[in-house]
């Protein structure tokens, strides 16, 4: 075990000595990685934050429930209280709009009163408005339950405008699967950036390779400094990454600041919790490893 350690050991400042040999191609690399992963971070940020904001516009959609104009006063009451009872879950809110508020409504409008003082009566249904409860799906939650309320008895028409929920959900899974894609593309430059870096120091280091072979070095003992190379690599490239992407969330949150306040609302982009930003350096120190284990098993076989 000791003996196991102290390798790793001598392999990881063998790693830093590298490193610190060619200080220029090394920050390039790790900046060019860097820029890379700075990428999705931005873009989960993004997504990170509009989704609070996506919860609280989802729970606007409503249903309005317009009733025949021969329902009985009571018709419209005994609709809220059966939407209570059968859908408690399904929707947040339910209030009866009277036929009478409604045209006294119309009435007040400049635009409308003209046209209201020549009717006989008033052509105005009782109708009854269900707010949705926030929740995954709510475009098809919604318009099912629209579907199942058109059959009840007194009940017209069922309005429901969930176009523009529909809209919201498809753009938030573009944005989720935008975001893959661009997290694969990255990995892809990672793995790039790692496989050719470490092909050039294996055959920089050809010869002094095959004097440890001659001398009675293993394999891993060969390879496992390079191991550390992608490793260590992709590590401070994603530590890097973090830094570019908190500094570009300056100008972006100074910019969006004046459109937030326009609409009277606190808006600011955040990065993502950091137990997420740890998997992140992880997983770029993982593809290090992997493209530098992946080079190093091709370009040294002399």
């Amino acid at each position: 075990m000791n003996a196991l350690l102290r390798q790793h050991r001598y392999a990881f400042f063998v790693t830093l000595r590298r490193l610190a040999a060619h200080p220029f191609s090394s920050l390039a690399n790790i900046m060019v990685m860097a820029m890379a992963l700075a990428l999705p971070l931005l873009g989960g940020a993004i997504l990170l934050s509009v989704q609070p904001v996506t919860k609280q516009v989802s729970v606007t959609p409503e249903l309005t429930v317009f009733l025949n104009v021969e329902a009985p006063a009571q018709a419209a009451p005994a609709i809220a209280q059966r939407i209570e009872s059968e859908h408690g879950q399904a929707v947040e809110d339910v209030r009866v709009i009277r036929r009478d508020e409604a045209l006294a409504q119309l009435r007040n409008n400049p635009a409308w009163s003209d046209a209201l003082a020549v009717l006989p009566g008033n052509p105005l249904p009782d109708a009854v408005v269900a707010r949705m409860a926030a929740g995954d799906d709510l475009a098809a939650r919604a318009a099912q339950l629209a579907a199942g309320m058109q059959t009840w008895e007194h009940v017209d028409r069922v309005q429901l405008d969930s176009d523009w929920v529909q809209r919201l959900e498809a753009l938030l899974r573009f944005a989720r699967i935008g975001l893959i894609f661009l997290g694969l593309c990255v990995a892809v430059v990672v793995l790039a950036t790692v496989f050719n870096t470490v092909r050039m120091q294996a055959l920089a280091q050809r010869e002094e390779i095959a004097v440890a072979r001659l001398v009675g070095a293993t394999e891993s003992f060969v390879r496992r400094p390079f191991l550390y190379l992608g490793a260590v690599s992709g590590a401070l490239s994603g530590l890097a990454a973090i830094g570019v992407a908190a500094l570009l969330l300056v100008p972006l949150n100074a910019a969006l600041l004046g459109l937030a306040q326009s609409y009277g609302a606190e808006f600011a982009l955040r990065l993502p919790p950091a137990f997420i930003l740890v998997l992140a350096v992880l997983i770029a120190a993982a593809l290090g490893a992997a493209s530098a284990r992946w080079s190093v098993t091709r370009n040294t076989r002399f």
